[in-house]
């Protein structure tokens, strides 16, 4: 066997640690629809990204208005939010816009922001938490792909362990 066809370690292949980060946002979006059942507000989609997760909470959550917030637009036109529910820029400007427009109504905050570099997802985590607060109305849940501190957000425990990190949280005050 050549040196380039070895298996690199015991560790899970790349294709298989994604396959783990879909089936956990498929499988946690579907708890979170659940949750939310009875839940007046719109969902909140933080990280846009190209489009695949809003497109699964606009089929999940037909009768819900979406909000999609990025700092720039990478979605194809087929699963792009309409302009008028779309927030582009710096999440520190665009969350308190729509905290202005729509008050604290959100049902739901999915924020699928991480990235390979864990520090600035720290730093990020530490701006975004209290950056949605203010949108998420109370029995509201966030789901989010790195750990946000809150205070007045609950965690919810997920069971069984995703096979990806994943956080849920109710949204109390």
């Amino acid at each position: 066997m050549s040196e380039t066809s070895k298996p690199m370690s015991d560790a899970p292949s790349l294709l298989e640690r994604m396959i783990g980060r879909l089936t956990t946002q498929r499988d946690l979006l579907a708890e979170a629809a659940r949750l939310i059942r009875g839940v007046e507000g719109p969902v909140l989609e933080v990280g846009l990204g190209k489009g695949r997760t809003y497109d699964h909470l606009r089929r999940l959550l037909p009768e819900r208005t979406i909000l999609a917030f990025d700092r720039d637009l990478h979605a194809p036109a087929a699963v792009a939010p309409p302009p008028e529910r779309l927030f582009l820029g710096d999440f520190a400007e665009t969350l308190p816009a729509a905290a202005a427009r729509i008050g604290r109504t959100a049902a739901l905050a999915h924020a699928d922001f991480g990235s390979p570099d864990r520090d600035h997802d720290a730093r990020q985590a530490l701006r975004l938490g209290p950056l949605l607060q203010p949108l998420m109305r109370p029995g509201g849940v966030v789901l989010a792909d790195r750990e946000l501190a809150v205070e007045g957000w609950v965690r919810v425990a997920i069971a069984p362990e995703p096979a990806w990190p994943y956080f849920l949280w109710r949204a109390e005050t």
